[in-house]
């Protein structure tokens, strides 16, 4: 109980940093935003038939709200910089609470941070003719949160380690170029070449992006789907694991 109400208490105060600073929350809706508008009608010329779908856009918005959760679990890590540099981090020291729980409630907040926006997304990409299928969806929100929570958590690890902005800048930045393409987030790798996509099985993402666009078709029980979760979940355990003991470690 005590873990709970101190990870409430910490998201708490993630969401206030957070609503107090209006420009990330306008940034935060405006980028999905823009890529629908800017980037969706690029996509007219495009045969449907050769992406196995009625149209066009039912498989570039799985794929952009997949890159959407990607991108936001990436910005905490600068948080955790800033903290580290400016004391916040050493006088977290002397709090009794759980290294989790100072994990948890940025992490969480990540989540919201995705989810609200994402609806939102959502909803205007009916208007581009975007089929929505309500339990499909739910599902599809559920796996990008999880994959939201392990960016997030990785990143925090990443800013607790390096200390830099600068230096955790040149990580970040140089994953998620590569990791991103190799998924497939915009256009399928199916229209690819055979050698892309046989090094897309060593990406995570790729297995997400992938289940992303048969959820959203409404396929809730298919062989893709279980696979994303697996490995979704293996990651979860994999990254909370190192991400709890690097917080122990600095915040001893």
């Amino acid at each position: 109980m005590n873990m709970m109400l101190e990870t409430r208490l910490l998201f708490k105060r993630k969401m206030l940093e957070t609503l107090r600073e209006p420009v990330w929350i306008v940034a935060g809706l405006s980028t999905p935003l823009l890529y629908l508008i800017l980037f969706a009608p690029l996509l007219k010329g495009l045969n449907a038939q050769a992406l196995n779908a009625d149209r066009v856009i039912d498989v570039f918005v799985p794929g952009m709200l997949a890159l959407f959760a990607f991108g936001t679990g990436t910005g905490e890590g600068w948080t955790v910089v800033w903290e580290v540099q400016n004391g916040v981090i050493e006088r977290l020291r002397v709090t009794p609470a759980s290294r989790l729980s100072f994990l948890l409630g940025p992490v969480l907040r990540d989540i919201v941070m995705f989810i609200v926006p994402s609806l939102i997304v959502i909803a205007v990409s009916t208007l581009f003719g975007f089929h929505v299928h309500f339990s499909g969806l739910f599902v599809l929100m559920i796996l990008l949160s999880l994959l939201t929570a392990v960016v997030s958590a990785t990143s925090i690890s990443l800013g607790l380690i390096l200390k830099d902005s600068g230096s955790l800048a040149a990580v970040v930045t140089g994953l998620q170029l590569p990791v991103t393409l190799l998924a497939g987030v915009l256009l399928p790798l199916d229209l690819g070449p055979e050698w892309l996509q046989i090094i897309a099985h060593f990406n995570p993402l790729y297995y997400v992006v992938n289940a992303t666009r048969v959820l959203s078709e409404g396929i809730i029980f298919d062989g893709e789907v279980y696979l994303a979760f697996a490995v979704m979940i293996g990651l979860c355990i994999i990254v909370f694991s190192w991400a709890t003991r690097v917080y122990r470690k600095v915040v001893a």
